[in-house]
């Protein structure tokens, strides 16, 4: 979970004098890249209303926190952000996965401003107006066509869908973030050509289930340029290819028709890349979980889509130390990410959280089983992940660049997704800027970077 800055003024925005002073809004965004896209529409909103946005709580008329509630650390992170925010300004409003659950913030925080839920966009704005009317200077305040971003100029998130229609029995999200409800497809689309225009060079799809997009509005078609467009994950996975940016898909479901989106990938029209949240593979574990139960299965079909596409990357989340969790149960986990050949893969520890059914399916595993699971985990993985990444030493990559001192810099392969993968460190004869795409030549390798030089 992070805490994301907040950008500089768009571009172009006029001074304010100490006549036509705009009323200033500090915010902290903690959670997953979803939140943070919830972040970017509303201070969107009152970014197009006048507001300015100030990065020091003890600045600002009013501060909103966006915060996580999946795991207890997360709100226990959420609460001491809201927590600094009150005693550095004491004008608070509260959003996000937390406020869901508004009970346990006002006991801790009865003097906040307002509380509001995910995706609350019209109640934040509301409670915002409230206890600091905009002055708005339509001559004074602008916003890009792309809205105000929190990630890097040459990156972006874009929100597919909104809920959830699985019931796993470790998540509140569905409770926390409803049911699915997919954008038409006209919409993400016209989202995504803005930004492209705007200047960026990766768009990061995301929702809580990206490849059951549309499953919830019939897969209806919008407008779209001159045509009609389905929202289905391959229809938009193709027209998404046609913008002339790097496409990479996260959390995406191993539904059947998630094969038929491999040979877009082949052709290069989206990136080679899949985050495939599995969370296990012993099937008793996954049948508790209520996940998907046939990993002997998904190995065929991970074999299958790497034969038509070769080049394909897979990046996956695990859980151990489940309720009940056996170590014969975790030795079938073991085994099957040796055999899966998975190239990147996150291991989280169980963390009981409120509400979730999980937490009543069997003895919960003591702290230091689940640590030490853990690590056996990870120790298997990286044995993996060494032998794949050699593998790449004295490739040409593509490499996206997201920080850069004069020759020498730090970006991403098509293979890494920023924050949660590893990086490609990259020397070059020129000056390299962030956004540039290079190829780089691998020369050196570890159990997540690469090293080498620009050519």
């Amino acid at each position: 979970m992070t805490a994301s800055p907040l950008p500089p003024a768009p571009a172009g925005a006029a001074p304010k004098s100490a006549a036509t002073s705009a009323p200033k809004i500090s915010f902290v965004s903690l959670g997953c890249p979803k939140a943070l896209v919830d972040s970017e529409r509303i201070l969107t909103h009152l970014r197009a209303e006048g507001y300015e946005l100030a990065r020091r709580h003890d600045g600002a008329d009013v501060v909103i926190v966006n915060t996580c509630g999946f795991l207890d650390s997360a709100k226990a992170e959420s609460l001491s952000a809201i927590g600094e925010a009150m005693a550095e300004n004491g004008r608070v409003i509260v959003t996000g996965c937390m406020g869901a659950q508004p009970e346990e913030i006002r006991e801790k925080y009865p003097n906040l401003l307002a509380v509001t839920g995910p995706q609350a966009y019209e109640s934040v704005v509301a409670a915002v107006h409230e206890a600091v009317p905009p002055a708005h200077d339509p001559f004074l305040d602008l916003v890009p066509p792309q809205g105000v971003k929190l990630t890097p100029r040459h990156y972006a998130y874009l929100k597919i869908s909104e809920g959830c229609n699985n019931r796993c029995t470790f998540c509140i999200i569905p409770s926390l973030r409803g049911d699915l409800v997919s954008r038409p497809a006209g919409d993400v689309l016209r989202e995504a050509e803005k930004l492209v225009k705007a200047g960026v060079k990766e768009l990061l799809v995301v929702s809580q289930d990206t490849s059951a997009y549309g499953v919830d509005i019939r897969y209806a078609s919008s407008p779209w340029r001159d045509r009609e467009v389905r929202a289905k994950f391959y229809d938009l996975s193709a027209e998404l290819g046609e913008l002339g940016a790097w496409v990479r898909m996260h959390y995406v479901y191993p539904y059947p028709h998630v094969d038929d989106v491999i040979p877009l990938m082949a052709e290069g029209k989206i990136l080679p890349y899949l985050d495939m949240p599995l969370q296990h593979a012993s099937p008793s574990v996954l049948k508790r979980m209520r996940r998907p139960g046939n990993q002997e299965k998904q190995l065929e079909r991970i074999r299958r889509w790497r034969e038509i596409c070769p080049d394909l990357a897979i990046r996956s989340t695990f859980i151990v130390g489940f309720p009940g969790e056996t170590e014969a149960e975790f030795e079938e986990l073991l085994a099957w990410i040796r055999e899966a050949k998975l190239e990147r893969v996150g291991c989280f520890e169980f963390e009981p959280v409120r509400g979730a059914v999980a937490n009543e399916l069997g003895d919960l595993i003591p702290p230091e089983v689940k640590a030490e699971r853990k690590r056996r985990f990870m120790e298997a993985q990286q044995g993996v992940s060494l032998r794949l990444q050699k593998a790449r030493i004295g490739k040409r990559l593509p490499v996206i660049i997201d920080a850069a001192d004069g020759t020498v810099a730090k970006g991403r392969s098509k293979y890494d997704a920023p924050e949660i993968d590893g990086n490609v460190h990259v020397t070059a004869r020129r000056p390299l800027r962030v956004g540039d795409i290079v190829t780089v030549k691998i020369e050196r390798a570890d159990a997540y970077d690469l090293y080498g030089s620009a050519v």
